[in-house]
């Protein structure tokens, strides 16, 4: 059956009176802020102490807006008659944020957990060459990271979670171990001075 001349019409004048008749809401931005996603793509922020200078970031950036400089330093041996070690020590990490696409794949390769996502996004500026972040303003973003959301009741355990239980838990029974040793050398001591002071008694 032909559909009938004007119907498309009609139904979008329906529409558009469904529309007129609605209440307009409107966000007063910049007086009221936007209620954003938990996984908004605003900023890019930079846990430092987590970069091993890996370059992965780097080279998987499509736009190649991503500038690391680093240094290797030699790091004496930990112990009498092992071999010194070198490793990479980070001299510049700058993102340039009038290139980035905000793609994410920095963050996804990223094997060490160093770049996080933040929601902020008030990060205009009138010159185009401030919108080049080093580290420092990198690392100021970080406290503007939110929490990781709760694991699902029946997750497994994170992998970083569960080393360090069992690290603090092999430190905790080698105190007690060390404090169960110590009380016993104090109560043989205990027991040694004792001893005299019996047989005095005996004597007298």
């Amino acid at each position: 059956m032909p559909p009938i001349p004007g119907s498309g019409l009609a139904k979008g004048l329906a529409v558009t009176l469904r529309t007129m008749t609605k209440r307009t809401v409107t966000a007063q931005y910049p007086d009221v802020q936007p209620e954003l996603p938990p996984r908004t793509r605003g900023v890019i922020g930079l846990f430092e102490e987590n970069c091993t200078v890996c370059m992965l970031c780097a080279r998987e950036c499509p736009d190649w807006c991503i500038y690391i400089d680093s240094h290797k330093e030699t790091v004496p041996a930990a112990a009498p008659g092992g071999r010194e070690r070198s490793r990479n020590v980070l001299d510049r990490f700058a993102i340039d944020f009038a290139l980035c696409m905000y793609c994410g794949i920095c963050i996804e390769v990223c094997p060490f957990d160093a770049l996080f996502w933040s929601p902020e996004f008030e990060y205009a500026e009138t010159d185009i060459h401030e919108l080049t972040h080093e580290r420092d303003k990198l690392r100021e973003w970080m406290w503007t990271v939110p929490e990781p959301p709760a694991l699902d009741p029946g997750a497994e355990e994170p992998k970083e979670i569960a080393a360090a239980r069992k690290t603090a838990e092999k430190l905790q029974a080698a105190q007690e171990a060390e404090q169960a040793v110590a009380d016993r050398a104090t109560g043989q001591d205990a027991g040694q001075n004792a001893a005299p002071d019996v047989e005095q008694g005996g004597q007298e």
